[in-house]
């Protein structure tokens, strides 16, 4: 199964939910990242880094923009915001029935679907922004195993 997360740079949420993904998943999944507004070939930011270093997870990244190979390759697009669900449908409307925000695949709840940008925040910013996504990832992999 081909998984791609999606977010704006590439350099924080979705590098850490892929890291989380190939972590946690133990090899079950093919996992990418890429982003709307992406530079290509950056590295992940220090704090995304540090904070996954903290937790046993060290992931080299390249940023990467979203192309559409990746649309092509993904059975699955988690994007970690609604304007990015929506960005990518304007462009890609054939990905439209393989594309969710992350939190409305795995949440019952459809009030707050956005993964919290941790971007030029403190390092406690960044750790809390792992701790969401570590839940949701937990969710994602017994979700899409039952699938």
């Amino acid at each position: 199964m081909n998984i791609l997360f999606v977010c704006t740079g590439n350099t924080c949420r979705s590098p850490m939910a892929e890291a989380l993904l190939r972590h946690k998943g133990k090899d079950a999944f093919n996992v990418k990242s890429a982003g709307v507004f992406a530079a290509d070939g950056q590295k992940a930011s220090f704090q995304t880094q540090e904070v996954l270093k903290e937790n046993d997870i060290i992931h080299e990244h390249q940023s990467s923009s979203l192309s559409p190979k990746h649309i092509h390759w993904a059975d699955y697009i988690f994007t970690m915001t609604e304007g990015h669900k929506q960005n990518i449908a304007a462009i890609h409307p054939q990905a439209a029935d393989k594309m969710f925000t992350l939190k409305e695949f795995v949440t019952e709840s459809a009030v707050d679907r956005d993964v919290s940008d941790p971007f030029g925040g403190s390092m406690e910013v960044y750790r809390g922004t792992y701790k969401e996504m570590d839940g949701l990832i937990e969710r994602l992999i017994e979700k899409l195993k039952k699938s």
